[in-house]
């Protein structure tokens, strides 16, 4: 059977749920996943669902969905189950989440295909070879930095990219850009901004003692590091860890975030309120 997830928001009322299940049973589909979020903050309702239907051609789902919709005034998606999100990685000289990510598409732990990886260093053309993924090196300098973004975006829309990770991309990127791609790119840092800002955020930490380090994946925003947090966590830490033992906790703990930031997203668990995130996990 044909499988689609089903994601929307709307103000909330009496009725939303029964009004979806039902329009998919006229329909003959079959829920096999629901959830929903009631916002009492802002007075909205979210909620997504998994369904599989064959009776029902996906043109026609659509037209009927938009017609439901209206009368709720909802913003809605429908995505088709099985087809994996078209992804492009940006990194920059730390391979740590690139090579993570690479790992867990290829052993079928992400659903995202995997289109191309950019970078403004050559050092990992060889790993993107060696998953078959096309590698582009473009340099980014302050004089060039526009005409590298405008090639960087022609790479993302070639591609048909619906995912864009800054896996460790060390460029901030212009509002132009950011604006371009919202809502479809992720980016992982540490957490101690806005504390330890700048280069060896390990060894400023490390030298004022942290207990805790972290890391935070969030969409990008052209408010630098301020976008909607999709997930984020933490490590302990104490007097007897060195700056690498920090280094490679925080390594691992910006890995496991951002893997799993990327596999909600992918599979359209994450749904924007505001400058929040709903995460259906």
């Amino acid at each position: 059977m044909s499988a689609y997830i089903l994601t929307l928001s709307c103000p909330d009322r009496v009725g939303i749920v029964h009004a979806v299940s039902g329009f998919l049973l006229e329909r003959g589909g079959n829920i096999e996943e629901a959830a929903q979020y009631n916002d009492h903050g802002t007075g909205l309702f979210f909620m997504r669902v998994r369904f599989a239907c064959e009776q029902v051609p996906e043109a026609q789902l659509r037209t009927e969905l938009g017609e439901l919709a209206g009368g709720f005034g909802m913003s809605w998606r429908l995505h088709a189950a099985h087809t994996p999100m078209k992804t492009v990685l940006l990194v920059s000289k730390e391979g740590h989440c690139l090579n993570d990510l690479l790992f867990r598409w290829k052993s079928g732990l992400l659903p995202v295909d995997i289109r191309a990886i950019i970078s403004n260093h050559r050092d990992f053309y060889q790993l993107a070879a060696s998953y078959n993924v096309p590698f582009h090196h473009i340099p980014v300098t302050a004089a060039t930095k526009a005409q590298a973004e405008a090639r960087q975006l022609e790479i993302i829309e070639a591609e048909g990219a619906e995912l864009v990770v800054l896996a460790r991309y060390m460029q901030i990127l212009s509002n132009d850009l950011c604006r371009r791609l919202e809502g479809r790119a992720i980016n992982i840092h540490h957490s101690f901004l806005p504390s330890f800002k700048g280069a060896k955020p390990y060894y400023q930490a490390h030298d004022r003692g942290v207990k805790l380090i972290g890391a935070t994946a969030h969409y990008v925003t052209a408010d630098l590091d301020e976008g909607p947090i999709i997930e984020q966590d933490v490590a302990r830490a104490d007097h007897t860890d060195t700056v690498e033992d920090l280094t490679a906790r925080g390594r691992d703990t910006e890995s496991q975030v951002l893997a799993r930031a990327v596999k909600w997203h992918s599979e359209h668990r994450v749904l924007l309120n505001g400058h929040r995130t709903v995460v259906f996990r």
